[in-house]
């Protein structure tokens, strides 16, 4: 499948290596691909990575993701999933930039056109592409209004190493909010533990 990854920061870098390595062909988007020529990996501009995706993945800073995508305009997204991986958090990481919506959200309403499923931004980089480094299995999170598009994420999740039975669907994109939330638990976890490679596992009550 042609993805495209708009972002060349260690989440974009990261999900290219893992994307790229289960047999993808990968394109990082940036801004200004000349100078992120050095990556190792192949960039190009913002629209050409556009035009090249199948599956569009934003990786871009939360604060700035709407702004992006608009730069390369409506019509050119129009049909294409889009993996949202964004979290928009103010300067001194004590306040989301959507405190009663999500970016997932703002994507969705400013790209009607464009299936949105929000995912992956509950861990740090380093476990979305090796979920089976830890010590168990965990988590991710599926937010989305379109089952398609769903489905399509959850065929590369699993590519990651994420198999169907960590998944787990939890309704419409307003969800996203809960997942996007979590950004306050995640670092206080990872202050706790002095680490960032962890992640959680929704354990269930077992059977009578």
């Amino acid at each position: 499948m042609r993805i495209g990854i708009l972002g060349t920061g260690n989440v974009a870098r990261a999900l290219a290596h893992g994307w790229s390595a289960a047999g993808h062909d990968v394109l990082l988007g940036s801004r200004d691909p000349k100078e992120r020529a050095d990556l190792g990996l192949p960039v190009a501009g913002l629209s050409e990575t556009a035009v090249h995706a199948e599956v569009l993945v934003n990786a871009t800073p939360g604060d700035v993701s709407v702004e992006l995508l608009r730069s390369i305009g409506a019509a050119a997204l129009a049909g294409t999933v889009l993996i949202d991986v964004g979290i928009s958090l103010s300067a001194d990481f004590t306040e989301l930039s959507h405190p009663n919506s999500s970016l997932g959200e703002q994507i969705q309403e400013a790209f009607p056109l464009t299936p949105v499923v929000k995912t992956l931004c509950t861990m740090d980089s380093t476990v979305m592409i090796a979920p089976d480094a830890l010590d168990g299995p965990s988590t991710v999170f599926l937010s989305g209004d379109d089952a398609e598009a769903k489905l399509t994420t959850g065929r590369l999740l699993a590519d990651l190493g994420w198999p169907p039975s960590s998944q787990l669907d939890i309704g419409g994109i307003t969800t996203a909010r809960g997942q996007e939330h979590f950004a306050f638990l995640f670092m206080g976890i990872a202050g706790g533990l002095g680490a960032h490679a962890f992640n959680i596992n929704v354990v269930t009550r077992a059977a009578d």
